[in-house]
């Protein structure tokens, strides 16, 4: 359930993205955005565990990517969807 996963506990701080970024707390902001979005856009009944596998996965995939201050707020929100909508097609039950 969704109300078993407190969002705040991966949400990303700017020391998380000093090393990476030449803006570390706009890209904190950014990733942030995402682990919301896919916070408010699981269904309330999602398994525990798939939502923190998805917000894993999203940390993983943005942390460190270099074109995170370059994608407006759309696009991230339609990877969020992409992502929610294909989860269980993607094979993704490995990652944790």
């Amino acid at each position: 359930m969704k109300s078993n996963v407190d969002i705040h506990v991966v949400l990303s701080t700017f020391e998380d993205m000093e090393d990476v970024h030449d803006d570390p707390d706009e890209a904190s902001e950014r990733l942030n955005f995402i682990l919301h979005g896919i916070y408010d856009a699981a269904e309330e009944d999602i398994e525990t565990q798939r939502l923190e596998q998805i917000l894993h996965y999203a940390w993983e995939s943005w942390q460190q990517d270099a074109h995170l201050l370059e994608i407006d707020d759309d696009e991230l929100l339609d990877w969020v969807d992409h992502t929610l909508a294909t989860w269980d097609d993607a094979n993704n039950d490995e990652i944790s």
